[in-house]
């Protein structure tokens, strides 16, 4: 049976969370649903939501028009306001010149990926003058080095020019330690990147309730 926004408790509704706490304080599922008002008979709208996320995140955050309409419950009208909503918010609000002086500077950037199902692993280039030209998704799914490979994480960092890069992506589970795999990641990543001339200036794990830092921690040096 399809959920309905009034079967969800009041205060827990996207619209109600808004008006109390404010955008901020929403999943980007719960920002999506409030664009799409409602489901389909076969989809309620939070799953409708989680769909066209995906579809963003596969797309490196532009999916175009025909993309959100092959999404299963997406019509016409839905997939013309997500995109919309996606080009104004490209237009507006940019990464593009911000500055990184701390690992934790990236987080806004980032941390909406945080209640994610699957651990998404990201890119961000950065300039010579330290500042940010654009974030990318690289890879979903399981965080190691036969998925994440450096092909995928520079494509985009050479393409921006960017000087160095910083890579983070989202632990499922409550504990921010790396495992093996996320340090054999980082030493495999600083390696193509020194080769590439693109440095590798912090891997970051990131959770709902903080982050991890290998250059915090003196990792880096030893990767």
């Amino acid at each position: 049976m399809v959920k309905r926004i009034s079967d969800i408790p009041k205060a827990e509704r996207p619209r109600e969370k808004l008006q109390q706490l404010g955008a901020g304080s929403l999943s980007d599922t719960e920002l999506i649903a409030i664009l799409l008002s409602s489901g389909t008979r076969k989809y309620d709208v939070m799953e409708l939501s989680n769909r066209i996320i995906r579809a963003v995140d596969n797309n490196k955050g532009n999916p175009d028009l025909e993309e959100l309409l092959s999404i299963d419950g997406v019509g016409p009208a839905k997939a013309m306001i997500i995109s919309a909503a996606l080009e104004f918010s490209r237009r507006r609000i940019r990464p593009e010149g911000m500055q990184i002086s701390f690992p934790s500077d990236v987080l806004p950037l980032i941390q909406h990926h945080a209640d994610r199902k699957q651990e998404h692993f990201l890119s961000i280039s950065i300039s010579g003058a330290n500042e940010v030209i654009a974030t990318q998704v690289v890879t979903i799914g399981l965080v190691n080095r036969s998925h994440v490979h450096p092909r995928e994480v520079f494509a985009d960092p050479i393409t921006d020019r960017a000087s160095a890069v910083i890579v983070a992506h989202n632990h499922l589970i409550g504990l921010l330690e790396p495992s093996k795999e996320d340090r054999d990641v980082t030493k495999m990543l600083k390696a193509a990147g020194k080769t590439l001339g693109i440095r590798l200036m912090d891997h970051i794990i990131f959770n709902k309730k903080g982050y991890y830092s290998f250059l915090e921690h003196d990792e880096m040096e030893v990767a």
